[in-house]
């Protein structure tokens, strides 16, 4: 039963390509097709460009290489705007074809779900662009001379080269987090937000969790050689420490697409000889299955929403995880609160009989929803507000000519009777 949960659909194969850097990442489970969560996404090479329009008279198709001035003229969008003209919005998606077509794809109807429930005085344009940042860097500078608010890049490259490039001067909601040199954080342009889903942001936030609950004594942070979970491992053990504890990070080989069983046998000999606090797994859902077999139930275990394969919408109700009663983790409020206000009020993004659903796309769907409201909020010339969002409660700062601020605070969750249930308490 639990080998059928964990594969992945074909559509999630693409986004896996997507992925292969949240700089090219190795596969962490099965194939490469099958291992890479969507919160660390590359650029792959450019494609054509093409571009879709939605203004007050609905979605237009434009052809490749358009204009940001066609763009405008064929969503209705007027050429000098006046005092009580709506706000335009542009929000640029690599195209459906490419390498990023089912996240960007995801993502899109997030954004317009969003936007048909809020849209009071705002014209929105989706502009697709190829999938290198080279391609989407041309296409924000065409879409910075037209529009009043642009949404995206999607990729953590196009980010990156969009930040770096000194030209960001409308504000602007980058879907994903910049790549980071070293272990410190890229300073952003003052009109920029960074609001994409982060496994190194929800490292560190396990680590303010684990400071408020632990136990003396050691903690050991476990990781595969994939690049992500190396990350995430690091994210938790720079955060521990700024904290006050103690982490050593171990990485665990993975032949045969499975831990190594030398190496979960040699983890569990220095459990028991060290006594450790507890463990952070910067691991997946059948990942940490086979972590658990290995260490026992005594010890406590945490991690991030990669350990959570579920959506709130699924297919097999008899689907559980109980090896992993007792586990923490955190993962957004779309995928844990059904009885959430804001989750309640938006609609499951629809899928094929045949087809499970996927919990990556429905982040990047949960995503697409709050970029457009914090962008709503922007608009409304709101510098600083607080979103009860779909991808967590949202602490929003952007003060022109001042600077920017932007947090997500996730929920925190403990797998009960084989799936994960929201805590009572909430740090």
């Amino acid at each position: 039963m639990f080998t059928g949960l964990m594969k992945m659909s074909a559509r999630a194969a693409l986004v896996a390509g997507l992925l292969a850097s949240w700089a090219a990442l190795a596969p962490n489970t099965a194939t490469a097709a099958d291992s890479v969560p969507l919160l660390a996404q590359t650029a792959t090479p450019a494609l054509p460009a093409a571009g879709v329009g939605a203004g007050n008279g609905g979605a237009v198709i434009l052809p490749p290489g358009s204009s940001s001035e066609a763009q405008a003229e064929a969503a209705g969008l007027p050429a000098t705007p006046a005092a009580a003209a709506p706000v335009r919005m542009a929000v640029l998606l690599p195209n459906r074809s490419g390498a990023f077509g089912a996240a960007a794809d995801a993502v899109r109807t997030g954004l317009l779900t969003a936007y048909s429930r809020q849209k009071d005085n705002i014209q929105l344009s989706i502009i697709e662009t190829g999938d290198s940042a080279a391609d989407m860097q041309r296409a924000y500078d065409e879409a910075s001379a037209r529009f009043d608010i642009l949404i995206g890049p999607l990729s953590r490259s196009a980010v990156t080269a969009v930040a770096q490039s000194g030209r960001v001067s409308k504000p602007t909601i980058a879907l994903a987090q910049p790549d980071m040199a070293g272990e410190g954080e890229m300073q952003l342009p003052a009109q920029m937000l960074a609001v994409g889903l982060s496994i190194d942001e929800e490292a560190r936030q396990v680590a303010n969790w684990v400071e408020k609950e632990k136990a003396p004594g050691k903690i050991f942070a476990i990781s595969t050689g994939v690049a992500w979970q190396k990350r995430a491992a690091r994210s938790f053990q720079l955060r521990a420490r700024q904290l006050g504890m103690q982490v050593e990070t171990l990485e665990l080989s993975t032949p045969s697409n499975a831990l190594s069983a030398p190496g979960l046998a040699q983890l569990a000999k220095r459990v028991e000889q060290e006594k450790p606090a507890l463990l952070f797994l910067a691991l997946d859902a059948s990942q940490a299955v086979q972590l658990r077999s290995a260490v026992g139930t005594e010890l406590p275990l945490y991690g991030t929403s990669q350990i959570n394969p579920f959506t709130l919408k699924r297919d097999n109700p008899n689907d559980k995880l109980p090896e992993l009663d007792g586990v923490r983790l955190i993962d957004i409020p779309w995928q844990l609160q059904a009885d959430n206000v804001a989750v309640a009020r938006y609609p499951r993004p629809t899928i094929n009989d045949n087809e499970r659903p996927n919990p990556d796309l429905a982040r990047l769907y949960a995503l697409g929803i709050d970029a457009y409201r914090i962008a709503y909020g922007i608009a409304q010339q709101r510098s600083g507000f607080d979103v009860d969002g779909v991808t967590g409660r949202l602490n929003v700062n952007m003060v022109s000519g001042g600077a920017t601020y932007f947090q997500r605070q996730e929920t925190q969750a403990i797998y009960q009777d084989g799936w994960p249930v929201p805590t009572a308490d909430q740090y």
